[in-house]
């Protein structure tokens, strides 16, 4: 079935934009703006006229300002998108939804760690590694995911209320946190936005996570902790690239019949 032409427009534009973002020379989008004429695409007509007002020199101040641009234009095409953008943007996260294909989920979820797949509605992905150098050698970098057969081991079965915790942590630092969420003048509102996030999936989603302290019960309470004290099985590779050490990291998978979501926080120095 094709795209509806507004969603191709959009994704089109996105595409464009995180290009040129990362300092690639593409031609512009020539589909785009048609698409966006014959399909109401006020989003895309609203972002296409902001990039020709950018300068395209110097190049950091055009890429800076090409970063600004992309993240309101995802902020504004869906309220997912706006939740995790302010929920997870800062620290260093990956956050990445892919299509459930097989009956074995472990499959599907080592698909989106290795980025072999999109996401089924066009919306974002947090990952500050799609263009690290470090991937030519380690595709799934920073992830070491075990093979899929082997994954659910590592993992540990969540109720909804404890995902949305762990979600929520997320937002702290590993070292030097000087805010925990649950201290936080904001706290409810970052737990909204980790409700928006895990609702994508649906009532009948189910949760798993690597962090050992939900081996004894599917019910840890990750906000008390906080993301310092939180300690897992690790997903990442050993590999020292390019001057950084991993050293933590605390995983979420939400699993629908349409979807698989991963949400991950890294340690590292």
């Amino acid at each position: 079935m094709p795209l509806p032409a507004d969603r191709t427009a959009l994704d089109m534009l996105d595409a464009y934009l995180e290009a040129l973002w990362d300092g690639t020379d593409q031609p512009p989008p020539q589909g785009a703006v048609p698409l966006a004429a014959d399909g109401g695409g006020d989003l895309v007509r609203w972002a296409l006229d902001r990039l020709r007002r950018i300068p395209g020199e110097p190049k950091d101040d055009f890429a800076r300002q090409v970063g600004g641009l992309l993240v309101e234009f995802r902020s504004r095409r869906c309220p997912w998108n706006a939740a995790a953008l302010r929920l997870l943007d800062d620290p260093y996260t990956f956050a990445a939804t892919g299509p459930r294909r097989h009956e074995d989920w472990a499959y599907d979820v080592h698909a989106v760690m290795n980025r072999l797949v999109p996401d089924p509605r066009g919306w974002l992905r947090l990952d500050a590694d799609r263009t690290n150098a470090a991937r030519e050698t380690l595709p799934a970098y920073p992830f070491d995911p075990p093979a899929p057969s082997e994954l659910p081991g590592r993992l540990y079965p969540l109720e909804a209320e404890s995902a949305v915790a762990a979600l929520a942590i997320m937002a702290e630092e590993w070292q030097a946190e000087p805010a925990p969420v649950r201290s936080r003048p904001d706290r409810d509102a970052l737990l909204a936005d980790a409700r928006t996030l895990l609702d994508r999936y649906g009532p009948a989603a189910r949760f798993w996570t690597n962090a050992t302290t939900a081996a004894t019960g599917p019910a840890p309470d990750f906000l008390a902790a906080g993301l310092q004290n939180t300690r897992s099985h690790g997903f990442l590779t050993s590999a020292y690239v390019n001057g950084l050490d991993l050293f933590e990291d605390l995983g979420l998978i939400a699993v629908s019949d349409e979807e698989v979501g991963v949400f991950w926080s890294f340690g590292a120095y």
